[in-house]
């Protein structure tokens, strides 16, 4: 009995003791010296097993209360010290919150990227559904399927970047490969685009890239005709670039037959008027579709590819299509 502290005066010199502290390093001390490890309050509850039985309720009681009061009191001064060490640092630092804020430009989508999303509104609303595919393809999907056989100038390696030098993995030269995997993975009709990236071995100048961006798509039905093709690229060229002449003159391509080109009147950034190849277009060659499965004596049908960057180009009187790949915020700020 004679070497317990008297628990309740103890409890209260902590108690004057912290709500006296001057900042929270002494708020610190104060702890350290009622409720640290070998503080008297802390040593005591850790003894209370070598206490007498009579002695061990009462102290345990007392003891957990004496702890409990102390407690409340750094909270309750620690909540205030820090309140107020808060309030000294920002009058300390003070903003004037009436002058104007640091201004960050908004970013905009790629020209290209707006384009794409563009013609996607104007097929889907047409009852084409968007596919998309791996831009490392095989050569029987990039090549065979599509009725370009061995031997084929596009089959080489001038024209065509290979994986590992073989001739079976390569980077996709167009899109039409997807239209190849959606008739594999179902019969008809089909009513599909597919936009994306494209690889060819083209020397770099003011309408050519090695790397640029399609959309192709493929209609597949009982009794379509070129009328149809004609028709669905018109409608689509008036909705996306507005009132514009379109030529469409004959051309050979290995997948369809007959086959044409698709130029627009373009005026460049010089003032210049020509016309702006930006799509090929067919009827499906009967050899695709026999290579799918599908039946050419009951199917018809038509495939177009335009190329993004080129109606970017027409869209917004651009005269080089490097500026679309350089990632020049001053030139890529114009469209937002």
């Amino acid at each position: 009995m004679s070497g317990i502290p008297d628990l309740t005066a103890l409890a209260a010199e902590a108690v004057a003791l912290i709500t006296e502290a001057p900042d929270l390093e002494a708020l610190e001390a104060a702890r350290v010296r009622f409720l640290g490890r070998r503080a008297p309050l802390t040593e005591l509850l850790g003894s209370i097993g070598t206490l007498a039985p009579d002695e061990r309720g009462r102290v345990g009681r007392d003891g957990n209360a004496a702890r409990r009061a102390i407690e409340d009191a750094l909270d309750g001064r620690r909540g205030h010290l820090e309140a107020q060490a808060m309030g000294a640092a920002l009058e300390a630092d003070m903003a004037d919150v009436t002058l104007p804020g640091n201004g960050h430009a908004l970013g905009a989508l790629h020209p290209i990227t707006q384009v794409r999303l563009e013609v996607e509104d104007i097929f889907l609303g047409m009852g084409y559904a968007v596919a998309d595919g791996p831009e490392v393809e095989t050569g029987f999907n990039n090549f065979t399927a599509l009725n370009t056989p061995d031997g084929h100038p596009a089959r080489s390696e001038s024209d065509t970047f290979f994986i590992e030098g073989g001739t079976d993995v390569l980077l996709r030269t167009q899109t039409s490969p997807v239209q190849i995997r959606t008739m594999q993975a179902g019969p008809p009709p089909v009513y599909v685009i597919a936009p994306g990236t494209v690889y060819r071995r083209d020397d770099v100048d003011a309408t050519h890239s090695p790397m640029f961006h399609q959309v192709e798509g493929l209609a597949v039905d009982e009794g379509l005709s070129f009328a149809h093709l004609k028709g669905t690229i018109t409608y689509f060229l008036q909705q996306l670039l507005g009132d514009r002449e379109v030529r469409v003159i004959p051309h050979f391509f290995p997948f369809t037959e007959p086959s044409v080109d698709v130029s627009v009147a373009w005026t460049d950034g010089h003032g210049r008027t020509d016309w702006l190849e930006v799509a090929g277009a067919g009827m499906v060659d009967p050899n695709v579709f026999a290579n799918v499965g599908y039946d050419p004596e009951r199917w018809t049908g038509f495939a177009f590819g335009f190329g993004l960057d080129r109606i970017a180009m027409v869209r917004h009187g651009i005269a080089d299509i490097r500026l679309l790949y350089e990632g020049d915020l001053r030139f890529l700020g114009q469209f937002p």
